[in-house]
Parts: structure tokens; C-alpha cells; sequence
């Protein structure tokens, strides 16, 4: 019975059109890719210069994108070039007490993106992060909270940016063309 349900879930994954981003087809009528892993995104993402972003919150999610595409270093000779701006932050305080003060407080971030080879501009997108953090009675407790969340919502929001210029990678230089 377990067998059967494997079965079932292979075949519907593989009737969807779900590919990994990351590997290489052997075959083009073949739907399995022998372990070889397809290196061009990769290095077309270390090809990329992150443009500084301001404030801390800009700071903490170049540095993010640093990580993501660049792990060897940023490239002496980049090709592209990604512009990212912090285009809203807006909070909402949430969870009232009976004297209307609130326990937590939900953040909203949208950024968005914009890939340039020279002066070409190839992608451009926005990213969302929704985070929150409780407000306790201690100040520095909220402010470590509120650091800690900033902090997240930077890293959600450079795996989105860093997912999503893979998949422009891989349709440009995929096996899918």
C-alpha cells in the first residue's frame, strides 16, 4: 500500500512539470538526471554585483545576497549588476491589552529588485517578508525581539530574491529553452 502511494506521488510530480533548478538532464525524453549537476546558474550568479542598499535593515540583506550568490567573493569583473531598494516597511500592532497597548507587533517589508547586464535591465520584481515580534515588559527584550525579526525578515526576503534569479538563469540557460 505504501508502495502504491510512493508511486502515485512520483508520477504526479513528474506529470506537473517540476524540474530542480540546480541539475542537469541527461536525457531530453527522459525524466531522470543522473546525478550531474548543471554548474552554469551558479556561476551566472556569481556574476553579480549587489549595489549597496541604505539603512541597516538594506545592509543586513546585501549582505544576505553577499552570501547567496557570491560565497567565494564578489566578482573583480561582475557582468550584472542588481539594484535593490526597500520600498515600504509598515507595522501593525496586533494582540490589544485591555489597556489598548499592544503584545505584538507584525512587520511588513516589500523590496523590490532590478537585474542589469550593462544597462539592459533583464528581470525586476518585488519580494514580500512578513514578520512579527512580542512586546514585552522588558525595553531590551523587545529591542533584541524587533533586531531579531528585522534580521529575519532580511534573510527571507534574500532567499526569495536569490530562488527567483535562479529561475531567470535557468530559463535563459537551462536545458529548457
Amino acid at each position: 500500500m505504501n508502495l502504491l502511494k510512493i508511486l502515485a506521488v512520483v508520477l504526479l510530480v513528474s506529470s506537473c512539470g517540476f524540474q530542480p533548478l540546480y541539475v542537469q538532464r541527461d536525457n531530453s525524453s527522459n525524466w531522470y538526471f543522473g546525478d550531474k549537476f548543471d554548474t552554469s546558474i551558479v556561476e551566472e550568479l556569481a556574476k553579480i554585483k549587489v549595489v549597496a542598499i541604505k539603512d541597516r535593515f538594506g545592509q543586513q540583506l546585501r549582505n544576505h545576497l553577499l552570501d547567496l550568490l557570491t560565497p567565494k567573493g564578489v566578482p573583480n569583473d561582475p557582468q550584472y549588476r542588481l539594484v535593490v531598494e526597500v520600498l515600504s516597511k509598515s507595522v501593525t500592532q496586533q494582540a490589544m491589552r485591555d489597556d489598548v497597548t499592544a503584545t505584538n507587533e507584525r512587520i511588513k517589508y516589500v523590496v523590490g529588485y532590478k537585474l542589469y547586464e550593462d544597462s539592459e535591465l533583464l528581470v525586476e520584481g518585488d519580494s514580500i517578508a512578513f514578520v512579527s515580534y512580542d512586546i514585552l515588559s522588558d525595553p531590551y527584550s523587545t529591542t533584541m525581539s524587533q533586531k531579531k525579526a528585522e534580521a529575519d525578515a532580511a534573510k527571507i526576503v534574500a532567499d526569495d530574491i536569490t530562488l527567483r534569479l535562479g529561475a531567470y538563469f535557468h530559463t535563459q540557460f537551462g536545458d529548457n529553452k
